[in-house]
């Protein structure tokens, strides 16, 4: 049951076969016949309990598919219609745009019912060419304008994560930052996960536009411009998969110059330690407690002493430089 104090987002919108659309109350619309309604549900309201109760004729199953917590895009027949999930990019403010929003529909190929959880402004986008007469006028009309949308939110994000790897690119043979290790992982992070919706929903679309028994209501130019947006989401697959190797290369450079920097360390390590251990072994040396040491009572023996070393300590790094290991 919807929670009282959710507001109902839900709307209706009725096509006229011009391009545009009259709004109709959620709860209260009764389709005649000939009409092609658009539905849009929020999920959990009480337009969508209203939509999709099977006294509308919605059966169970397609109520359980439009209503699941969890889906991934496809393109089935179900119960004399289409089920079509599909996912777009999340815009909304103070969201991550690869935590992409899903959008459920199943059509007969006279009714819509499409059932949202968070706002897709794909949607918003088809709600607005209605609103502007240049919207669709079919059923296959709707599902292509909407698969296209849907794309053309996604091309932005894919630029941007080209644009990010490029500056990490750029700063990596330029100079090394620890925190580009945590702006590389977050940039790989949103590549695999954009590319795990990207890849089914390109199969879905191809069989929308491929499946001519179940959609008769699709034209052909609809299935030509679902053809063209699935390849777009190829091409969109190809950029990421390509960014993800860019990015593993990004961060073998990374881990180059994390361990140029250790060898480095070990090295300044082991070259002061070369230097002060025949010091510390005539320091040792002279520091045993037993009789007949030379100089113990001679004033002038500690400074000969250390003056000794001191020319030790030179020549040796003379030899270290004269074999070019320093």
């Amino acid at each position: 049951m919807q929670d009282k104090e959710q507001e109902d987002w839900s709307f209706v919108s009725v096509f006229d076969g011009q391009g545009g659309a009259r709004g109709e109350a959620a709860r209260t619309y009764q389709q005649a016949p000939g009409e092609i309604c658009w539905a849009h549900l929020q999920r959990g309201s009480a337009s969508a309990d209203f939509w999709l109760s099977e006294t509308r004729g919605v059966a169970p199953l397609v109520r359980q598919a439009l209503t699941a917590e969890e889906t991934r895009p496809r393109c089935a027949p179900l119960e004399g219609g289409l089920l079509l999930i599909l996912r777009g990019v999340n815009l909304n403010p103070d969201a991550e745009p690869e935590d992409m929003v899903s959008i459920r529909i199943w059509t007969d190929g006279e009714r819509i019912l499409s059932v949202w959880l968070r706002r897709l402004h794909a949607v918003g986008d088809v709600d607005e060419m209605l609103s502007q007469g240049r919207g669709p006028k079919t059923v296959g009309e709707f599902l292509a304008l909407l698969a296209d949308r849907l794309v053309a939110r996604m091309e932005p994000v894919i630029a941007e994560i080209d644009d990010r790897i490029d500056a990490l690119e750029d700063e990596v043979l330029e100079h090394y930052d620890p925190a580009m290790r945590e702006r590389l992982a977050t940039v790989r992070r949103q590549a695999i996960v954009l590319r795990r919706y990207f890849a089914p929903q390109r199969e879905a679309l191809l069989r929308l536009a491929g499946d001519q028994e179940v959609t008769p209501w699709l034209g052909q130019a609809q299935r030509h411009l679902l053809r063209e947006t699935a390849d777009r989401i190829t091409r969109y697959v190809e950029d990421l998969d390509a960014g993800r190797e860019r990015a593993s290369v990004v961060h073998d450079q990374l881990a180059n110059h994390i361990s140029d920097e250790m060898n480095r360390g070990m090295y300044i390590l082991s070259v002061i330690a070369a230097v002060f251990l025949p010091l510390g072994f005539i320091t040792g040396l002279l520091g045993i407690n037993v009789g007949g040491m030379p100089g113990g009572d001679t004033t002038w023996a500690f400074a000969a002493v250390c003056g000794l070393l001191a020319l030790l300590a030179g020549l040796e790094i003379w030899l270290l430089r004269r074999l070019k290991w320093i």
